[in-house]
């Protein structure tokens, strides 16, 4: 990569005040062939091995997911991440998400079987460990013939995950660790064969990782199998840990450096989790606009009735929008881990500090899919109607396992002040310069507002101003506050969640619309109707939810003359010039998936 091109990449959370031009996005029509026959490959493999056995996995079949996950294994999907060396296949990032992206739609027990081992339960030795335990132990996760589980929560450490109380005490020989503790919603505890444990060494103030091997003649013992609302057949057990004696030399990386483990471990988690989110929503979406065609009621199918079409439309935008940000994000991660190899940093290195450097965007994606996804589904059942409610349809499990995702990976309360928090930090070093912008907005709120009629005859000319107007009422709002509360802004949790609100409305709405305009310039604006109506719609949503947003933080932390130029800089911000017609723009969408008789995008 050459260095004009490392200066284009948009650093973490640059989206909000640098333009991005639709070339430097990148989508899911631009896959290249080795990716698009692993996604076939993939997708090939759920059809046969997964989705005709929903039921079973309904059934809590645990058996059947280790079953499913072995022939994951030995088909290379469960090393995609993993470096050849360790007999991975060693693929871009953009191929990792594609692969938990398409592997994760039929049922969430696989979705989170996968997640948990390839993720969390591979990942922190891949990245973390000495050569010696990766080695031993990355080979046999990367194929199937061991399966990895990752014990972090305990009974009284869930969204606090540094205030555990497992105990690790070095015995008198200094020769190995002997851990005790209790750890709980530990995923594939039934089938794991190791696991990455976190524990205190003394009154260390941050606790230290482990790898442990499961042999329940070390002290190991597990809970009965947890009743879940979702997720049936993904094995959900605690782990007790009663003097279990580890070698010192399975530490995992340094001592007290577990907690940085555990973040950067969820950071990557996080992007992967939207992944996991997408091509459920493409099956639910698929799954109503079947049934919709295929019921008959008042003498006409159901798809033609204008409540429908409402609902079939806004899954598939949800969807659209999720695949354009997720993917975008992917290739700036793929992009930045080269930069860092290039520079003479070693994988494990670059593929941390790479994903590091997105977490603004990985926690964005997390809450939006996964929020995107359970809305889709209860739309589904909606739209089957009391077929809905039923077992024997796919959509009340869908809807049942959709629930897990705003919960783990750091539930998306956390994840939403986690993304401004993370960005004001990023301003406070530099990283992102946010105080110019915002101050430029203030600026612009004080000045005469230009009356120029503005020239919109090219595509999405209105739209990209609307996000860039957009963007400023996140500056208006987050540096005002920033402004009023400086470093105490962490303890307004409701600020906090409603500007996280609004930059994820920005992420998504902007991601969506480059994806379509770069296709519309390569393919020819006829080829896009769907789409350009699919990101108009979302666009035109977004401006609500911003506005919505805005307002509540305005009228609760501004008075007086601040509070009413705040007020009329949102107005002013959000208006459009020309409104969408925005029944007519999901007619557009919804007859395209009726007439294809699939989510066809």
């Amino acid at each position: 990569m050459s260095t004009e091109n490392k200066k284009d990449i948009l650093r973490g959370g640059q989206f909000l005040v640098k333009e991005t031009k639709c070339e430097d996005v990148f989508t899911p029509e631009d896959f290249n062939e080795e990716q698009k026959m692993m996604k076939d490959s993939v997708k090939e493999f759920v059809d046969r091995e997964i989705w005709p056995k929903k039921e079973e996995f309904e059934n809590k079949n645990y058996d059947l997911t280790e079953k499913v996950m072995r022939k994951a294994g030995e088909l290379g999907f469960l090393g995609i991440a993993v470096p050849e060396e360790y007999d991975g296949l060693g693929m871009g990032f953009v191929s990792t998400m594609l692969v938990c992206d398409y592997i994760s739609g039929a049922t969430g027990s696989i979705a989170t079987a996968f997640g948990a081992h390839t993720g969390i339960g591979t990942m922190p030795i891949t990245l973390y460990g000495n050569e010696e335990q990766k080695k031993k132990y990355v080979p046999k996760l990367a194929t199937g013939e061991w399966f990895g589980a990752y014990c972090l929560t305990e009974p009284g450490a869930g969204s606090d995950a540094n205030s555990g109380k497992t105990k690790a005490v070095l015995s008198d020989d200094g020769k190995y660790y002997s851990i005790s503790g209790q750890k709980m919603w530990i995923s594939n505890a039934g089938f794991a064969n190791v696991f990455i444990v976190f524990a205190r060494i003394e009154d260390d103030k941050n606790i230290t990782g482990f790898i442990v091997e499961n042999d329940k003649e070390n002290g190991i013992s597990f809970g009965e199998e947890e009743k879940k609302l979702g997720i049936h057949s993904s094995s959900t057990r605690q782990v007790f840990f009663n003097e279990t004696k580890v070698p010192v030399e399975n530490m995992l990386s340094e001592r007290g450096n577990g907690f940085k483990i555990a973040m950067n471990a969820l950071n990557v988690g996080r992007i992967k989790l939207a992944a996991a989110c997408l091509d459920a929503q493409r099956r639910v979406t698929d799954s109503a606009v079947k049934y919709a065609n295929d019921r008959v009621q008042f003498k006409t199918s159901i798809a033609n009735f204008g409540a429908i079409k409402y609902k079939l439309a806004e899954m598939a935008t949800s969807a659209y929008a999720g695949e354009s940000a997720s993917y975008r994000a992917a290739k700036n991660v793929e992009d930045r881990i080269a930069i860092r190899q290039a520079e003479g940093s070693s994988h494990a290195e670059a593929e941390l500090k790479g994903v590091e450097e997105y977490a603004i965007e990985c926690s964005i994606l997390k809450v939006a899919c996964s929020e995107d996804i359970q809305n889709c589904s209860d739309e589904g059942i909606q739209v089957y109607g009391g077929m809905g409610f039923s077992a024997d349809t796919p959509m009340e499990s869908a809807w049942r396992d959709a629930r897990i995702s705003r919960i783990y990976e750091g539930t998306n309360e956390i994840n939403r002040m986690l993304a401004v928090g993370m960005l004001v930090k990023k301003a406070m070093k530099g990283h992102v310069d946010l105080l110019g912008p915002a101050q430029a907005v203030a600026d612009e709120l004080t000045g005469i507002p230009s009356f120029d009629k503005p020239d919109y005859s090219e595509l999405f000319a209105e739209e990209k101003e609307m996000v860039a107007n957009l963007k400023k009422v996140f500056l208006m709002v987050a540096g005002s506050a920033v402004q009023k509360f400086g470093p105490d802004l962490e303890e307004h949790q409701q600020l906090l969640l409603a500007a996280s609100d609004i930059l994820i409305e920005v992420y998504m709405a902007e991601s969506t619309i480059l994806r379509t305009e770069k296709n519309a310039k390569r393919n020819g604006e006829d080829s896009q109707k769907e789409q350009i109506a699919m990101s108009k719609l979302y666009l035109y949503n977004a401006v609500d939810i911003v506005t919505q947003k805005a307002k509540e933080s305005i009228v609760s932390f501004a008075t007086g003359d601040e509070q009413r130029m705040m007020l009329m800089g949102l107005k002013r911000f959000t208006k459009y010039q020309n409104m969408p017609n925005v029944v007519a723009l999901r007619n557009t969408i919804a007859e395209k998936l009726t007439s294809e008789n699939e989510y066809c995008f």
